[in-house]
């Protein structure tokens, strides 16, 4: 297991990094000393299950949540955000499981919910629906991704290309850093393949990428680096090249206490 940061690889900071984060509701503590540093065109996998700490860390990265301890650090410099727009102008996006979206307006209007483009000034302005649905044509193909019109109603999609909607919004309206809270959770083989298979392009733009799951299997195939976290713990960060499928399988699905249960439970 390499260092938990590697966060001046290259000479660069890193895009965000956490340094022995910690987050308290009273005197629970729901984050213990927790770190990890996410790089442009990286894709850093955060692990772990159900109360294991994972929407902590994503509220905290995401400017929901102040940290009560440690240090978080965006391109090296130290902040402590006071709301989520404070993230967003330091270029860190979050894509939540329910995406914010309204099922039936058309998707290029959920592209550009409530950052509309408008032409005009006064009592002549207007939105500039051409643009808009230019500019969201052009961005979803930047992605790769080629949706057969605009207009429909973005309820008429499935789940995995909603997902990619989200996430070439994001994009467009200049993230850096990509947060993707446990996106293919409810999609079925073809459609988490679809979403996964955007998580790849978006580090292939240069963005870090954050992908919270609890399925090894989605994110060994795009993650770079891998964070397991346990009780608000972490259990350790792998680089790709340190750990295979397997084994973080097993990690992720409680290592030692496993081998344990398994044993409990042969009947030969």
């Amino acid at each position: 297991m390499t260092s938990p940061t590697e966060a001046t690889a290259g000479g660069k900071p890193a895009l965000v990094e956490a340094r022995g984060v910690g987050k308290f509701y009273g005197n629970v503590p729901a984050l213990t000393d927790v770190s990890t540093a996410v790089r442009a065109g990286r894709v850093t996998c955060v692990l772990g299950d159900n109360g294991a700490g994972k929407s902590t860390l994503i509220k905290i990265l995401s400017g929901v949540h102040r940290h009560d301890r440690g240090e978080l650090l965006v391109d090296g410099a130290a902040v402590s955000f006071s709301g989520p727009r404070e993230a967003l102008d330091a270029g860190i996006a979050t894509v939540h499981q329910d995406l914010a979206m309204v099922p039936l307006m058309p998707i290029w209007r959920n592209f550009f919910l409530g950052s509309e483009l408008s032409r005009g000034r006064g009592p002549l302005r207007r939105l500039d629906v051409a643009a808009m649905r230019a500019t969201t044509r052009a961005e979803l193909l930047r992605m790769g991704i080629d949706l057969r019109d605009v207009d429909q109603p973005v309820g008429t999609l499935s789940g995995g290309e909603r997902q990619s909607v989200a996430i070439a919004r994001a994009v467009h309206l200049g993230a850096r850093v990509l947060i993707l809270d446990e996106p293919t959770a409810a999609l079925g083989v073809r459609q988490a393949g679809v979403v996964l298979r955007y998580v790849a392009r978006a580090r292939e733009l240069g963005l870090g990428v954050v992908f919270i799951t609890h399925n090894p299997h989605h994110a060994y195939p795009v993650g770079d680096r891998f964070l397991l976290l346990s009780r608000g713990r972490s259990l350790g960060e792998y680089g790709r090249e340190e750990i295979d499928r397997a084994e973080l399988t097993r990690l992720m699905a409680g290592g030692s206490e496993l081998d344990e249960l398994a044993h409990e439970l042969d009947r030969g």
